[in-house]
């Protein structure tokens, strides 16, 4: 089987293609730039329908992880360039080899905030562009997919990805509480559905040999963690004591993140504080994952663990301060 992943040279792509690799797997990778496996490889972007119709050549399987995804991508319009006309552009390089099987990393983003713990028959409600053009994604993949008894896709949620070489949300929160200038907003009691990269590429990699049809999986690594427990977690690993460390109101965290939101319009710079992640940081955002417990999957490694193998590869590569 030749299986093709575009965005193969990201976070979750890298730890993916590493899976597939000792599975024994033929990979090609498309991304914007060179993956660090040694995998045939295609530099290009998922604008270029010509460029996606070259790499689909011979194909089996499409990964589809190629996305815009940071919260503070400029222009905003990136976000349905990349990840609705790029999906588009891989549907038409699909069909032009005849390519029947594309499993999707889509996001919980697509149910919104605060929504208890969603399954994957809850209805939609993204807040952002992020999960609103995800969404449009996902709507064309399963429009495809209705063209043709053939086809196949599975869509698959993650919730927030950590793990070794990530610099998104839980690998920053690590790195701010090492260097003392972590402040936990809010009461600290929300919960956070995480999911440890090498558990997620687990499944994804699972996938390959499953029939599971059409189909929609949530992930995330249970049990839950509320925003104390995994503070205290992370500064336990750390040595730096279990508590929680210092708090500060909601509506103060807020309206700091708002005054960083005006800074960076003014100033044209990035801050790691602004608006949008601060009210993601005090939500609640959980998921359920029925489906994925009724195909039978389970993961290796406990999420605590994850996060130990997590912060121990950051101070084995000189990634933290004081706990180096």
């Amino acid at each position: 089987m030749n299986i093709l992943v575009t965005g193969g040279a990201g976070f979750i792509g890298t730890h993916l293609i590493r899976a597939l690799r000792r599975d024994g797997r033929s990979i090609r990778v498309f991304d914007t730039k060179p993956s660090p496996e040694p995998v045939d490889g295609l530099e290009g972007d998922v604008r270029s329908q010509e460029a996606l119709i070259r790499a689909t050549d011979g194909v089996d399987l499409v990964f589809h992880l190629a996305a815009e995804h940071r919260d503070d991508v400029r222009p905003r319009s990136l976000y349905y360039d990349v990840n609705v006309l790029g999906t588009r552009n891989l549907l038409r390089a699909a069909d032009a080899h005849d390519v029947k099987r594309i499993v999707f990393t889509s996001t919980v983003a697509v149910y919104g905030l605060n929504k208890g713990e969603p399954d994957e028959t809850t209805a939609l409600e993204p807040f952002n562009d992020y999960g609103k053009s995800k969404l449009e994604a996902e709507r064309l993949l399963g429009d495809w997919a209705e063209q043709d008894e053939a086809r196949r896709v599975v869509i698959v949620r993650p919730t927030v990805v950590f793990g070794e070489g990530n610099r998104g949300n839980v690998n920053t929160l690590i790195r701010q509480i090492d260097r003392g200038r972590f402040l936990l907003v809010g009461s600290g009691k929300n919960r956070k559905s995480l999911c440890y990269v090498t558990n997620f590429v687990q499944f994804l990699s699972w996938l390959v040999e499953q029939d599971v049809g059409n189909a929609v999986f949530n992930y995330a690594d249970k049990p839950d963690l509320t925003m104390g427990e995994l503070v205290s977690a992370i500064r336990g690993d750390l040595g730096l004591g279990t508590d929680g460390g210092f708090r500060v109101p909601y509506w103060l965290g807020l309206a700091g993140g708002y005054l960083f939101d005006f800074a960076s319009i003014i100033s044209g710079r990035r801050f790691a504080i602004s608006g949008i992640r601060i009210r993601k940081f005090c939500a609640s955002t959980q998921v359920a994952t029925p489906a994925l417990r009724a195909a039978g999957f389970e993961a290796d490694v406990p999420l605590r663990e994850g996060l130990h193998r997590t912060i121990s590869y950051m101070k084995s590569e000189n990634l933290l301060d004081r706990a180096s």
